[in-house]
């Protein structure tokens, strides 16, 4: 059973450690969405819209989720996917949500196993493609092992439950998939109609870096920040990884000091990944060299 409660979160787009211009975008869809009643009825649609937000972890998925709900002043509706019985029960949850709200279902690519391709019907025959003759029947696959759980919850049911019939009972809800690695979902999921808009929760960026040191250290500039600038470009950090480096440790620190332990941060990173870079190509040689002798 969903259960209301009342959503108090500082998160909105001013917080948002993000490029103004994608932020503006965002904002003015999600506009858009909140006035589109009259035109969801004239192109006999229902009033839905789909948002994946995908990226690693500490990019700002759930911060987003947090301003979007502040921004449209909706409620927010998060369902766990591997705690739901089945899909009857997936379908109940889902109908018993109201207008003005967001539903969300957070790392999905860690939910079930609704990521792969769906399993076809033991009745179908095979696909051009397979080598058996096409007269052959094809026989259903074990699943891969997955974690107990009494979720019986699956693909085809989830597309159901936001797509199906009941999506045109009441109005005015949006729907938040957020994912860590978007290549592993179904092409099924992602389809327009069902996720509408793909927002991508990227690595810092310089503006994002400068978003930051605003908010953390009060500072527009500083001799570091050219250091910092050419340090992004090279290194892949989060923006939560940012802010917990820029966030002073002890009593008497100040800007300078909390931008050269960033600085620092960054350069072993680099180093790292360099040094990771260099072994990578070593094995690779290794090998190579291993294929031509048994050659």
């Amino acid at each position: 059973m969903l259960k209301h409660v009342a959503f108090k979160h500082p998160s909105t787009f001013d917080t948002l450690a993000m490029d103004l211009a994608k932020k503006l975008e965002i904002m003015d869809d999600l506009d858009a969405f909140r006035k589109g009643k009259d035109y969801y009825e004239r192109i006999g649609k229902a009033w839905k819209r789909g948002y994946l937000l995908y990226g690693p972890p500490g990019t700002g998925k759930s911060s987003m989720i947090a301003a979007m709900a502040n921004y449209l002043d909706y409620d927010i509706y998060d369902i766990e996917l591997t705690s739901v019985a089945s899909n009857t029960d997936l379908r109940s949850m889902f109908i018993d949500t109201k207008g003005k709200s967001i539903i969300v279902v957070e790392d999905i690519d860690c939910s079930l196993n609704l990521t792969g391709n769906r399993r076809r019907n033991k009745h179908l025959l095979p696909s051009p493609t397979d080598p058996a003759d096409a007269t052959t029947r094809r026989e259903p696959q074990p699943e891969p092992p997955t974690e107990s759980t009494s979720s019986k919850v699956t693909l085809s049911g989830l597309l159901n439950a936001i797509d199906g019939l009941w999506s045109a009972c009441g109005g005015e809800r949006v729907i938040v998939f957020t994912i860590n690695h978007v290549e592993k979902l179904n092409p099924a999921l992602v389809r327009r109609g069902r996720i509408d808009k793909h927002i991508e929760m990227s690595y810092c960026c310089f503006e994002s870096f400068r978003f930051l040191a605003r908010n953390y250290l009060a500072v527009d500039t500083h001799p570091l920040f050219d250091d910092v600038r050419a340090l992004l470009l090279e290194v892949d950090i989060t923006p939560a990884d940012v802010a917990e480096l820029l966030t002073p440790k002890r009593a008497g620190d100040d800007a300078s000091s909390s931008l050269a332990g960033l600085v620092e941060a960054l350069r072993e990173t680099k180093e790292e990944a360099a040094a990771a870079a260099k072994n990578a190509g070593s094995d690779k040689v290794h090998e190579d060299e291993e294929e031509v002798e048994d050659e």
